[in-house]
């Protein structure tokens, strides 16, 4: 029998089969032990995808500790932030990526390195054992399972840095019945076949990949999205379920037909996305390709999935984002916390009551704010209509969502005003085709200062990850204000979003 007929797990040319991939885990488990690490501890991974990624989060599962994912575009300062502010003990990282966060890295944190084949690594601490080795070194754990708490991600949220969100203890009955939703969202199950096509260091794929794991589901590993990639993997390992994200339709729809017509796609049967609203026609033209398998969900880090609908919902409700789910609530409120009649737009609060609660690591206060009459807001401006579904059209914080991925303008406002010759500036989301949203940044130069667009784009890039660097960028001298000196946004946004239906 061929690698391509067992069922397992493959990443570029690796394949592994179930059996050998938990007896890694649980080898890795036994050395996370001798390193001390128990119940209640954090070992975080700036990986990307692959095998090892699995690995290193179902190893943590036994012994009660967390995995903190961490997105490996960032740069020194953000990591250092989740290093410190999870208080990981531990850091299972790809070797090339070692170099950009060197001197990020706390004093003694302890390193394992996995090798890697997407560049040359830097020269790495004596005290960093190799991965494939130190597993060597260890029998598989044997002893009885802690409670396994689920992977901590770190949200990008609405405002501020990054923020943990840690979930509470939840019971047998909240687990199940979480479980039994996941499996229903995503249709995952014994016989299954899926890909992986977005990093696992978001909470969609890395719930979904956990989950296929644990139903022992062919997986494809994706080391990142390439369209016409996508289609070989789905038509040569007759993938049948799948999670994707609206960008990845607009580069899919953007192949040549000839190129699409190729690849035999007859054995998906259902693909669900999120993370991001996804154009009218894009969805519309997903569903004339695929027929009506593509489904959709909305929600978020903190609250689990809260809607959802089939292509037959949506096309009787196009735009919309789905109903809610058994169990779930949601109340459009205005900014007194009154609630709002239908049709009318508000700010979404939600919750679904089989979900587990949740904290923000070291920052309860945060945690109170987003919180009304026991909802949860993630930050979206929408409205339910006459039938109770969810349609989102804007947000009520300044967040952009640009591929499916969070980003906080603050941050970059903060770095673009640290460049010499800069008074201040506005960085917010303006439409994309592709993206659903990329950067804006408008910046106004100090007196007698001439700066350039690409100036700042440098700036920025060598301080961020790649993606936070504005695509466009203007000049100003006399950015618009509110009376108490608060850039006046909205007015800069408005001119990039007149006409179109959403404003996200």
């Amino acid at each position: 029998m061929t690698a391509q007929a067992q069922v397992g797990v493959r990443c570029g040319a690796r394949f592994s089969t179930y059996p050998e991939l938990f007896e890694r885990a649980l080898r890795a488990s036994s050395g996370l032990d001798a390193f001390g690490i128990g119940a209640g501890d954090r070992v975080a991974l700036l990986l990307r995808n692959s095998i090892e990624f699995l690995e290193a989060s179902i190893a943590t599962a036994p012994l009660g500790a967390s995995a903190v994912p961490i997105n490996w575009h960032w740069r020194g300062d953000e990591i250092a932030h989740v290093l410190r502010d999870s208080g990981a003990q531990a850091l299972i990282l790809h070797a090339d990526l070692w170099r950009g966060i060197a001197a990020s890295v706390p004093e003694g944190l302890t390193l394992l390195v996995v090798p890697s084949d997407s560049g040359p690594a830097a020269e790495l601490p004596d005290r960093a054992p190799r991965w494939p080795e130190w597993l060597a070194a260890h029998e598989p754990w044997s002893q009885p399972p802690q409670a396994a708490p689920v992977s901590i991600i770190y949200t990008s949220g609405t405002t501020g840095r990054p923020k943990g969100v840690v979930r509470t203890p939840a019971s047998d009955e909240q687990r199940q019945a979480a479980q039994s939703l996941i499996g229903e969202i995503f249709q995952l199950g014994p016989g299954e076949r899926t890909v992986i096509p977005a990093p696992m260091y978001h909470t969609a794929p890395n719930v979904y990949a956990l989950a296929a794991a644990m139903r022992g589901m062919d997986m494809t590993l994706m080391k990142s999205f390439d369209a016409e990639q996508f289609l070989r993997i789905v038509a040569e390992q007759r993938v049948t379920v799948v999670q994707m994200v609206p960008t990845m339709f607009v580069r899919l729809l953007a192949l040549p037909a000839r190129v699409r017509a190729r690849c035999d796609l007859s054995s998906l049967r259902w693909v669900v996305h999120a993370a991001a609203p996804c154009p009218v026609a894009v969805k519309r033209a997903m569903i004339d390709w695929l027929g009506p398998v593509v489904a959709e969900y909305y929600g978020g880090t903190e609250t689990g999935p809260v809607t959802f609908c089939t292509s037959e919902q949506w096309l009787a409700h196009p735009g919309t984002v789905g109903r809610p789910l058994q169990g779930a609530t949601i109340a459009i409120l205005d900014a007194d916390g009154h609630h709002l009649s239908t049709g009318q737009s508000g700010e979404v609060y939600m919750w679904l009551d089989v979900w587990p609660d949740f904290t923000y690591e070291g920052d309860q206060a945060k945690r109170r704010a987003a919180e009304r009459d026991g909802l949860i807001s993630c930050g979206d401006i929408g409205y339910l209509d006459a039938d109770g579904y969810l349609y989102l059209n804007d947000r009520a914080s300044d967040m952009v969502i640009s591929g499916g991925v969070n980003i906080y303008p603050a941050e970059i406002e903060a770095c673009v005003q640290a460049m010499q010759g800069v008074r201040d500036c506005a960085v917010f989301g303006i439409p994309d085709e592709e993206f659903g949203e990329v950067l804006a940044a408008h910046v106004e130069p100090q007196e007698g200062v001439e700066l350039s667009a690409d100036a700042v784009r440098e700036h920025v890039r060598a301080r961020l990850a790649a993606y936070k660097t504005p695509r466009v960028v203007e000049f100003s001298h006399a950015l618009p204000r509110e009376d108490t000196g608060k850039i006046f946004k909205r007015r800069l946004r408005a001119p990039y979003w007149a006409g179109r239906e959403r404003a996200i």
